[in-house]
């Protein structure tokens, strides 16, 4: 019984994205893909860039061929639901309204993105969850001014952490009318810290896999179908991939303890492992996600048109397409891709120009169906 729930769950995802490619055809923007999913995830922009940001929706993406737009938000929104996270600096529900609007006029499903358990800091800056309220920290005290870490976490087991973040994430996903929600989950290095009173002695696997059902349960509660990324979830010892693009801190198994019908973002920057497959053989929807390099973003496309044209029906259903990844700000992203698509400049040697670049070129080739 419970393998055959979790089938029609996963079916229901795919079958629902598939609809949606046919409904973007039928609108009038692009034919329907042979990849039902063609993404690209940014940062939130910011109220000066917000009628920029529309119009890159109205008219850049649709001529890309883009149908998802995976926005991460964080903490950058005004937030009313919990008072201690208003911002009026940044974008509010009516900006945000706006840029649900925007996309539900050509066919592009917008959706918000808060980083979940890691990414919690991001060098001396911790983010405003653990500002507000330190007592979510899973290391309080430990590392002074974030030296000799990654980035922080939030602990998955502390009884109140959830109420504050389902909180945030609700409101968020209401702004965007959304479908789904983006969660993050990726590069957690700090779990089951021994300083911990609630996690220490616990496996990483079973801690992770607690959080990722926590968090798809409410998802799902609240109608949004789960996205997350998906290197915790790749044995980084085993496969030879490494801790950053997968896990060597044991979170690995939980990928067997987990909902599948959950969309997998499956990021590699430097090469095309076939790791796509991997995610579709144990049951879940996944998109292939660059960055950068536009060779290993070809190379990705290739393996996912291959997987949807072979003779596992199941796999072949569940590699739904790609998300191009961007790593930078709304802005300079924009000026990037401006410049290069106008011919006013080659692209530069960074994170904007080359994620631009690349952007471009894949779906430029996604096109060419």
């Amino acid at each position: 019984m419970v393998e055959t729930h979790a089938w029609v769950e996963v079916s229901a995802t795919v079958l629902g994205l598939l609809l949606f490619a046919t409904a973007l055809a039928s609108a009038g923007e692009a034919k329907a893909p042979d990849v039902p999913v063609r993404g690209l995830h940014t940062f939130a922009p910011a109220k000066k860039d917000l009628a920029a940001a529309l119009d890159f929706i109205r008219n850049a993406l649709p001529k890309e061929g883009v149908n998802t737009l995976i926005m991460e938000f964080n903490y950058n929104f005004n937030f009313q639901s919990r008072p201690e996270f208003a911002d009026p600096n940044a974008l509010g529900k009516d900006e945000v309204g706006q840029l649900a609007k925007a996309c539900q006029e050509k066919g592009i499903a917008l959706i918000p993105q808060i980083n979940c358990l890691g990414h919690q800091s991001w060098a001396e800056n911790t983010a405003k969850l653990l500002v507000k309220h330190p007592e979510f920290d899973e290391t309080p005290g430990k590392f002074p001014k974030n030296k000799g870490i990654y980035c922080r976490s939030y602990c998955p087991l502390h009884p109140e952490v959830h109420k504050v973040l389902f909180a945030l994430m609700d409101e968020l996903a209401t702004a965007c009318e959304a479908k789904a929600f983006h969660v993050g989950l990726d590069e957690v290095f700090i779990l089951a810290d021994p300083d911990c009173p609630r996690c220490k002695g616990k496996s990483t696997a079973e801690l992770f896999a607690g959080e990722v059902k926590t968090l798809h349960a409410h998802i799902k509660s609240i109608g949004c179908t789960m996205w997350m990324w998906g290197d915790r979830f790749i044995d980084g010892k085993a496969t030879g991939i490494g801790k950053w693009e997968a896990a060597e801190n044991g979170t690995a198994p939980a990928v067997d303890l987990v909902p599948k019908d959950i969309v997998i973002c499956d990021w590699h920057y430097g090469s095309a492992p076939q790791t796509p497959k991997f995610f579709a053989d144990k049951g879940f929807p996944v998109v292939a996600c660059p960055w950068r390099n536009a060779k290993v973003a070809l190379a990705q496309l290739a393996f996912i048109r291959k997987l949807r044209a072979g003779d596992d029906k199941a796999v072949a259903e569940r590699a739904l397409g790609m998300v191009q990844t961007t790593w930078c700000g709304f802005a300079p992203f924009l000026a990037a891709y401006q410049a290069q698509a106008t011919g006013a400049a080659a692209p530069t040697k960074d994170a904007p120009g080359e994620s631009a670049a690349c952007f471009r070129a894949l779906y430029k080739a996604a096109r060419e169906d």
